[in-house]
């Protein structure tokens, strides 16, 4: 592994300080990182490098520290350097330029830069054009990789025009767009599951799969960030980029090698094949709903226009459904269900396939029903693990049936510790394995998909949005949305095994 310098613009940031510097800072633990690793903090702050030590890494209240010798934090906090500059101001590069050039004469590093852009994305095309500028974009002297941190453009148009912004100053291979949803283990899985098990993949398709739901609930609510989430709503915050990425790795065809130019061809081919819903059609495959005042658990909980910074006429959704169809061989005519939500009873993410009931149905179960269908649940978070769902002879007389669970838990795996996703995205990128991160045309395909659907939502007053108490799993018409009597939403809990009973959520 080459020797690099971490550049994080945004620095004296939440993000940082929640994230990025402890996932570093794990990694240097389990000594992953190679012998020759600083980073610079780039900030408008006026930090010294000390007190930016002190602010990011040693005094950082989020920081677990605790048990941590002293050496080990000395010997990383060594490596944490800071460069205070105005973001918007061209000429003030030049002293990021500098500073690298000091850094690697000073620690003996090659030249070997990532620039991490944990900024507001106003500053996505204008720091990479700055950088450009002082020809810290070249790899002549060492590589240069960029990451961008969601959200990826506001809507179509914007994403299209980021794309050429920052392909006129890095190629598309130094781009990595991080999704922290794809460096959860169980996403990751989901490949492994698919293409490792012989009695899996002949499965996998119309023949034998009834429909495809997944589910990304929270249990809060937009809290201080009204102001902010009032602009982006649930189908840009989460459904437009996580959850479709997911449904990318649950719905691609087999890549030709494990390569990541191979799997993000086959998830790029994914979104091309989803069907167009047209905007005549949003209001029969997209359901919006908005969280009101509730009682839960004796606490009243504001609606959502009660947040502060939320306008109190704000048709926001805070909750969004989607139905759609993939036109290919493998998906054609199999359904697949999204939804994701604020103030939910759980905060959970999971993946459900269900399977068509047999032809000839023989048996039936205690209440003398007799689809039975069988399911796996792929659990991302939290709990994470997989659930297989079927049917066995009751003890007893008779042949009634009763649906049971298989369920395998990555905490049973390996006793060794499972790595944060920002972690595994970070080694990635130091790596330069872009296979878990987003490419460029596949970010653009699926704005192309919702653009409807947004454009909808804003500009038709007719398109109604639903009330659901804060607390449910959302508003009662999405309960109907899953075709046919004998299906449903799977609600699930906070346990993965825990489901068709009472749970405390």
């Amino acid at each position: 592994m080459n020797s690099l310098t971490l550049v994080i613009f945004g620095a004296s940031g939440d993000l940082a300080k929640r994230k990025l510097i402890p996932a570093i800072f794990a990694l240097h633990k389990e000594k992953l990182l190679p012998e020759g690793f600083a980073i610079l903090g780039v900030s408008r702050t006026e930090f010294t490098d000390e007190a930016f030590r002190d602010e990011v890494f040693l005094k950082n209240d989020l920081m677990k520290l605790d048990g941590v010798d002293e050496e080990s934090k000395s010997a990383f906090a060594k490596k944490l350097f800071y460069q205070p500059i105005d973001t918007s101001a061209a000429g003030d590069y030049a002293k990021v330029k500098n500073r690298l050039a000091v850094l690697d004469a000073e620690l003996n590093l090659p030249g070997n830069y990532i620039f991490y852009l944990s900024t507001p994305p106003s500053l996505y095309s204008v720091i990479p054009k700055y950088l450009a500028e002082q020809g810290l974009n070249t790899s002549e002297n060492g590589w240069r990789r960029l990451v961008i941190e969601k959200p990826f453009g506001y809507d179509l148009a914007s994403a299209e025009a980021l794309n050429r912004e920052l392909q006129t100053c890095f190629d598309e291979t130094q781009i990595y767009r991080i999704d922290h949803y794809l460096g959860k283990e169980t996403v990751q899985n989901m490949l492994v599951t698919r293409f490792a098990n012989g009695i899996f993949e002949p499965l996998w398709n119309r023949n034998y799969i009834q429909h495809i739901e997944m589910t990304s609930a929270e249990d809060f609510g937009v809290g201080s960030r009204g102001g902010y989430y009032d602009k982006s709503g649930a189908l840009r915050d989460m459904l437009q980029n996580h959850l479709m990425q997911v449904a990318a790795h649950v719905a691609m065809e087999p890549p030709i090698a494990a390569g990541a130019e191979a799997i993000r061809t086959e998830k790029l081919k994914f979104f091309q094949s989803l069907r167009p819903i047209t905007e005549s059609e949003v209001s029969r495959f997209a359901i919006r709903g908005q969280y009101l005042s509730s009682m839960i658990r004796g606490q009243k909980v504001k609606g959502y226009r009660e947040e502060e910074g939320v306008p109190a006429d704000s048709i926001t959704e805070t909750y969004a459904a989607l139905k759609f169809y993939v036109d290919n061989w493998r998906w054609a005519g199999v359904p697949f269900y999204i939804r994701t939500g604020k103030r939910l009873p759980t905060k959970v993410t999971e993946v459900v396939i269900t399977f068509k009931t047999p032809p000839h149905t023989l048996f039936r179960n205690e209440n003398g029903v007799s689809h039975l269908h069988n399911q796996m649940v792929i659990r991302i978070q939290p709990d994470e693990g997989l659930l297989l769902k079927f049917g066995m002879k009751v003890p007893g007389a008779g042949f009634d049936v009763k649906t049971v669970g298989m369920d395998f838990h990555y905490s049973d795996l390996t006793d060794a510790k499972v790595p944060e996703a920002y972690e595994r995205l970070l080694l990635d990128v130091i790596k330069g394995d872009p296979t878990l991160y987003a490419r460029g045309d596949s970010v653009v395909e699926s704005w192309k998909f919702v653009k409807p659907i947004i454009d909808v939502w804003e500009n038709d007053p007719n398109v109604k949005i639903y009330g659901y108490p804060a607390g449910t799993w959302g508003p009662s018409v999405a309960d109907d949305f899953i075709t046919g009597a004998e299906f449903g939403w799977r609600n699930p809990c906070k346990n993965l095994t825990s489901d068709d009973n009472f749970c405390e959520l």
